[in-house]
């Protein structure tokens, strides 16, 4: 049977997922899992940014984090009123860090970022998510990710961070939002870090 346009692109789009797979670092998710680990062990708190389908997925990981694995855990772009009245008050650029000083973010904390480009002030790219890796790094709070290309500004500032293979330049938004999504799973679910199960699974048992 001919295949169709939808089934070859597809066909496309998860043969170059699968290549990400193979690709990926495993030993930088073990780094992230251990920190997160020794994050729950000390009572620190997570905060997890991300500008577009990234403050998506922050929001679903806050859920996760906090339900599954037992972080005390929030992210800034939940709460919109804020998120708007600081953009509008006081700028773009510095809406999370002004929303994690006013958290009292501190070294016993930890900022995880899903950001395709990983922020470039240069270009003005997700200049608020550059600020607030800058904050962290000022009181010393670890700061982790999952990010595309190459990974920007935040890749130069983690502590431990996956960087999304580029495997077809046309699709790195589609592909590094895809495996963030995919990679926090796997950390909330990794036995060390997973407290609680999932009602599905419980409930098969």
């Amino acid at each position: 049977m001919r295949k169709t346009k939808t089934a070859i692109f597809a066909d496309q789009y998860l043969e170059e997922s699968k290549s990400i797979i193979e690709k990926l670092d495993l030993s930088a998710i073990e780094k992230m899992t251990i920190l997160l680990v020794d994050l729950r062990k000390r009572k620190g708190r997570l905060f997890l940014i991300g500008v577009g389908g990234g403050a998506g997925h922050a929001g679903h990981a806050v859920n996760d984090f906090r339900k599954l694995a037992g972080i005390e855990a929030y992210s800034p772009s939940d709460n919109v009123s804020e998120l708007t009245a600081r953009t509008n008050d006081e700028g773009w650029d510095t809406t999370y860090a002004a929303w994690l000083e006013g958290s009292h973010l501190t070294k016993n904390d930890m900022l995880f970022v899903f950001s395709v480009g990983g922020g470039d002030l240069d270009k003005n790219i997700s200049p608020n998510i550059v600020r607030a890796v800058q904050l962290a790094k000022k009181v010393g709070a670890d700061v982790i990710g999952v990010l595309g290309r190459n990974g920007g500004y935040t890749a130069t500032m983690a502590k431990a961070c996956v960087i999304v293979p580029t495997v077809n330049p046309a699709m790195v938004t589609p592909h590094t939002e895809s495996f963030q999504a995919l990679i926090w799973h796997l950390l909330v679910s990794d036995p060390r870090l997973q407290m609680i199960f999932n009602k599905w699974e419980s409930s098969h048992k």
